[in-house]
């Protein structure tokens, strides 16, 4: 047998681990695709949502603190922000006390459109999380949770 080659009995088809990570990482596609379709009346992409929202919840943060709140690399913010100050969704706006420092903030527009795009977010949530109890809803949030705690130290 070729030593690249996992023996039968190392594949991972029939681990419940590996069984339910592949259901989680289709529920998440999905969820992708059909958030991406309500959004495209607004014109917006899901990290455009997760953009605007954060902001929303947390006026005044910096690109690096939005970077790490949505898991992601400050390049990644560096290519959509440039987007949506153009579209006048977001501002920057230098910090009063470190004249070093930009802060984004939602501009009025963008106000409008996190409010709508909330809307739909809640709406396509609802749909897709209908077919659990409250309690269900929290087991799978806390073990999301969980795993991203668990998963910290390697993604820093």
């Amino acid at each position: 047998m070729n030593k690249l080659q996992p023996s039968k009995a190392a594949l991972p088809w029939e681990n419940p681990r590996f069984r339910n990570w592949v259901a989680v990482g289709r529920a998440c596609n999905a969820m992708q695709i059909v958030m991406s379709r309500a959004l495209q009346p607004l014109d917006l992409k899901t990290p455009h949502l997760d953009i605007l929202v954060n902001l929303y919840r947390f006026e005044g943060l910096t690109q690096q603190d939005l970077a790490r709140k949505l898991l992601v690399g400050r390049s990644n913010m560096s290519m959509l922000l440039p987007q949506m100050e153009k579209r006048g969704l977001i501002e920057r706006r230098t910090d009063e006390s470190d004249k070093r420092v930009l802060r984004l903030y939602l501009t009025e527009e963008g106000r409008a459109v996190t409010e709508q795009a909330i809307a739909i977010q809640m709406q396509v949530i609802d749909r897709s999380m209908e077919i659990s109890t409250p309690e269900e809803c929290d087991m799978v949030g806390d073990l999301m949770n969980r795993m991203v705690a668990s998963l910290k130290d390697e993604m820093d």
